[in-house]
Parts: structure tokens; sequence; C-alpha cells
């Protein structure tokens, strides 16, 4: 009868709220203690935020009543467990990947304090992931450290440490490391938040580098947007204007411009990122190569094939001298003059440098890598404008094939893979067959690009041109008239796609973009 009238005044204490009556009885059973004995500390030691967090609501003061008590045992009983504790709420709630807890070398102790934490009902633990209460998250992050408790590094800079060191190098080419990132993108926005804005450190803007180049693969676009003007705040603040990590992000950021159809604001951060490298690095190296080449595609973007010449040429000349002639940027400055030789009407001057940059591509990267595909699409394109339609179409297909399988049936570059196979199609004369790519490629890029964007206008121009080869005008007609409009909108950054019948549409990789590299050591960079 006295533990019942125990345990009814203990859930009276708590406000009845479930998760501190479920952390309350870990800890009786835990401690293997009387619901009295409970009842006495929770009277006893009131928890240091108690009084503060009166507004915090019920809820948040009933976690606080029972911190002290639950802290006070996990510390006495494994040293470190708080702090864990206290790291782990800066990331996102759900589904923290428990593999990269503890950092590179989390050390032996690290699975008894999850246990641990687990064990009073503070985390949710499996096999592979770490999970947090919302209201012990929020208690959590507002909780100073007990004494003694501490580190002299924050919990936020702790768990930053933590992720920097669990990023794979290539996060937009490494395929192996996908499923991972996706899973660590929620915790990467999470723990951005803890830090206040001009405040945050160069790490910092190296993880929203490497996040945003993977949500750039990915086709998000407007993610990547944000994650690459948060890199380029941060990093430029932290090391200066001039810095080659500030050229790295500003044309990171150019270029999610670009894939945005705003190559007009892309070019003003090209040029600027040129100039940075050249002056640091010299105008030989190869990251001047990346910026060169990264500004030429901007003018390629903007309708300016004769100024994106020079510049191509210059950097495949630097990446060949400095990385070797079998190199995948080298395959990358090659498919990129190629496409250029092909805007000004040069064929046969592009079709032996696609061939080879498909050569080297396969070589480096696999026969199923979306580079690969990209390639295997740019060849194609040319062998259907020189008229070898067949050999176009098995490439075409195998393009979309490798694409589709490794991006995902809604990436971008999926549509882009549609609408070539597409292309091929009606020039061989078979309209039907070219339809329903077409529809399909249009409807991707609506979703993922926006309705106004150049390359939605493509799409449209493109099944309108499927529309009149199947005889159906009445079909076609709003279509132009819609792809008119969206050109016409976007005149002011500078020539959109071609008003031909059926625009070209070939995918152009940019050259692999990089992340700052920003040390874990402050000063050794």
């Amino acid at each position: 009868p006295q533990d019942q009238a125990d345990t009814a005044a203990i859930a009276a204490e708590l406000g009845y709220l479930p998760l501190a009556l479920d952390q309350a009885a870990a800890y009786i059973s835990h401690a293997r203690i009387t619901p009295g004995g409970y009842l006495a500390r929770l009277r006893e030691h009131p928890a240091r935020m108690y009084a503060a967090q009166a507004a915090g609501g019920d809820a948040q003061r009933a976690i606080a009543r029972i911190w002290d008590i639950s802290l006070q045992a996990i510390t006495a009983q494994v040293p470190g467990a708080e702090r864990l504790l206290q790291v782990l709420a800066c990331y996102a709630p759900d589904n923290f990947p428990r593999e990269i807890a503890g950092g590179a070398d989390p050390g032996p102790d690290l699975d008894g304090q999850l246990g641990l934490l687990a064990s009073y009902s503070l985390i949710t633990l499996t096999p592979d992931t770490v999970s947090m209460h919302r209201l012990v998250q929020a208690v959590t992050l507002i909780m100073p450290a007990s004494p003694g408790a501490g580190d002299s590094e924050s919990p936020a800079d702790t768990a930053l440490d933590w992720l920097n060191q669990a990023l794979p190098q290539d996060p937009d080419t490494n395929l192996a490391a996908w499923p991972l990132l996706r899973a660590l993108s929620p915790h990467a926005d999470a723990l951005a938040a803890r830090y206040q804005q001009g405040a945050e450190p160069a790490l910092l803007g190296r993880a929203c580098g490497q996040m945003g180049l993977f949500h750039n693969s990915q086709g998000d676009y407007q993610r990547a947007l944000r994650l690459r003007q948060s890199a380029l705040r941060i990093i430029e603040t932290a090391l200066g204007p001039d810095h080659p990590d500030t050229a790295i992000c500003l044309g990171n950021l150019a270029r999610t411009y670009c894939e945005l159809g705003r190559p007009a604001d892309a070019l003003p951060l090209e040029q600027r990122a040129l100039a940075i490298t050249e002056a640091f690095l010299g105008p030989d190296h190869p990251e001047t190569a990346i910026r060169l080449n990264n500004l030429a595609a901007t003018h390629t973007a903007l309708g300016r094939p004769a100024d994106a010449l020079p510049l191509f040429e210059r950097a495949l000349h630097i990446t060949e001298a400095t990385l070797g002639p079998d190199h995948p940027s080298t395959a990358v400055r090659l498919n990129n003059l190629a496409f250029t030789y092909s805007d000004l009407g040069r064929l046969a001057d592009a079709l032996p440098l696609e061939e080879r940059a498909l050569n080297i591509t396969e070589t480096a990267l696999g026969p199923s890598h979306p580079d690969t595909a990209v390639r295997l699409g740019n060849l194609a394109m040319t062998y259907s404008d020189l008229g070898r339609l067949a050999d176009a179409l098995l490439l075409a297909e195998r393009a979309l094939h490798i694409t589709e399988t490794t991006l995902g049936p809604d990436h971008p570059d999926t549509a882009t893979c549609l609408g070539n196979l597409a292309r091929t199609y009606s020039e061989l004369g078979r309209p039907a067959d070219a339809l329903p790519l077409e529809q399909r490629a249009l409807a991707i890029t609506e979703a993922a690009l926006g309705p106004s964007h150049p390359s939605t206008a493509l799409r449209l121009g493109n099944l309108a041109a499927t529309y009149r080869d199947l005889g159906r005008p009445a079909d076609a007609q709003p279509l132009e008239d819609r792809a008119t409009r969206i050109r016409s909108a976007g005149k002011d950054q500078g020539p959109g796609q071609p008003a031909a019948p059926r625009a070209r549409d070939v995918a152009r990789t940019s050259p692999p973009a990089h992340s700052p590299r920003v040390s874990n050591k402050p000063g050794n960079q």
C-alpha cells in the first residue's frame, strides 16, 4: 500500500507526463530502490534549471525535476555518460547513426555509456541508431554540465568534430557513401542551428560544403543552394575574402546557380573565384583549371560558346599536364571542350574528344558510374548529329539505364537521359516511342527544378515537337506558348534555350567541385 501511495505521489509531482514516469521507473528499476526512496530524492534534489524553466511548460518542467537525480547516478557509475548525452543532443533527435558516435576513435567505454543512458530511458538505442525524445533533448540543451563533467570543448564543437570525421571524401561521386550521407543530412542541419550566425567555426563551413556537394549530386538544388550559401558565408568570415577555400565556396555556389537556371548570378562568382585561385596558387595549378572550366561552363550556359572555348582549352591543357592524360578530371575537360565544339558546329573536332572522355571515365570509374552515363549520353548526341542513329540509340539506352539505377527515377539527370533517348527515337522516325519519354522528362524536370526553369522550357519545346510529329498540333501549341513565355522571362539572365523544334539535350558535368579543406585543428591549414 505504501508503494502505491508513493507512486501516486511521484506521478502527481511529475504532472503525469508519460516520458517522465518512464524515466522515473527506469531509475527505480536500475537503482533497485523503493518508490518512496525515489520520491525523497525527487523532493530533495530539484533540477538546477527547474526555476529558470518555469515558462517552459509543464512537460519540460517535469523532465527538469528528474534531471539531477538521474544524472547524479549516471555520472557516479560511468564518467563521461553525461557528456555523451550533451553531445548527442546537438544532433537531430531521431535515428543518429550509431557508427559515428564518438568520432574516429570512440574508445572502449562508448557502448557502456550508451547502454547506461538507454537503461535510464534518456535515449532509445538500437544496433544501428540512437534516438532521443524531444523533451529530453530540449532539457539537455539548456542544462549546464555537472561540476567536473564538462570539457574544454563545447558539446556542439565535439558533435561537429564527429560529423566531419564521418563525412566521406568526394560525397558527390562516392556512391557507396550515399546511404550514410542521407542519414547524416538532418543531423548536419540540426547541428548547424546550434551555432549563432556570425560565430560559426570554419569546420562548420566545411561540413556545409560537403553536404552541399552531396545534395547537388542528388538533384536537390534548392537544399544545395542553402548549404553552399552558408558555406561561403562561414568560410569567408573565418578565413577571409581572398583565401583559396573562399574561392572553392564561390565556385560551388556558382555551379548551383547554373543548375537552377541562374547563370547571370553565377558569372561574377566564377570570375572572382578564378582571380583568387590564380593569384594564390598560380596560373598552372589544377585548382586554377577547375575555376577556368567552371567559368567557361557559365559562359556556355549564357549562350557564349566563343567566350567559353579558350577557357576550356586552357583548363584541359593544365589538367592534362598536372594530373595526367588518363585522370577522370581530364575526361571532364575533354567532355566540356567537346560540347563547346558541338555548339560551334565543329562536330568532327568534338567526336574524338568525347570518345576519349568515355574511355577514360569508364576505365577510371567503372561502366556503371553516373559520370560514365554522362559521357555515353554526350557521345550519343554527337553520333546522332553525325547521322549515326543506330550507334546513338545503343548509347542513349545504356546511359538512361545507368542513370536511373544510380541516381533514381526522379533525378534531373534521368530526365536528361530520357530527353536524349526520345530525341534519338524521333530522329529515327519513331515519335510514338519518344512521346512517353518526353512526357516523363517534363514531369521530372518540372518537379525537380520548377515550372520556370530553362530546362523546363527545353522539355516543353521537345514534347511539343513530338506532338507535331504525331500530327497533334492542338496539343503542341500550348506547350510551345508556355516554353516561349519561360524563355522570354529569362532573357535578363542571358540567352535562353534555342527555339529550335527539338533542342540539343545533353548533360554536361562540371568538374569535381571541392569543399573547403579545413583542418580539424585550428591554425593547421
